[in-house]
């Protein structure tokens, strides 16, 4: 019997990200690795919890970004916590650099994932912090339609 494929081919996604930041704009990046990292990305061994994203000399970089040795790699694996550099237009990047700057914003990946043709992308959000007050609204919010869900389903 053949495999179904998923309709969501995220590799790992940043579930704190929307928990401590307000997402005001979303961009897709490319991802340099190298090939063992590819092939550890495939067994899904990464971790976006801690990671950021810093504009740096017009490039853009993103640090912080574990991914763990290929399970069946040489000795010569790559190291789990190196910069690796983001492509993005120049134009999105020249976009992005005032709001960075000026603002304080910070970027923040969101997920990584395989497109459609197996290539390594990584959302990464324009995203400003939010203050303890908020997290208690959201987590309210949350909370009160949870209940709402759970009494229109014991009605039924």
């Amino acid at each position: 019997m053949a495999e179904r494929k998923s309709s969501d081919n995220s590799i790992c996604r940043n579930r704190k990200a929307s928990f401590r930041f307000d997402i005001l704009e979303k961009f897709e990046c490319g991802l340099i690795l190298r090939g063992t990292e590819v092939k550890s990305l495939r067994e899904k061994a990464c971790t976006l919890e801690e990671a950021y994203a810093r504009l740096e000399g017009g490039e853009l970089w993103v640090i912080g970004l574990h991914i763990s040795p290929y399970s069946h790699g040489q000795s010569a694996d790559h190291d789990p916590l190196r910069r690796r550099k983001l492509l993005l237009h120049r134009r999105e990047i020249e976009k992005i650099r005032p709001k960075v700057e000026q603002r304080g914003l910070t970027l923040v990946p969101l997920r990584i994932y395989f497109n459609e043709r197996g290539i390594a992308k990584v959302t990464i959000g324009l995203a400003r912090g939010k203050q303890n007050a908020d997290k208690r609204h959201d987590m309210k919010a949350r909370d009160h339609k949870r209940e709402m869900d759970r009494e229109i389903r014991s009605r039924r």
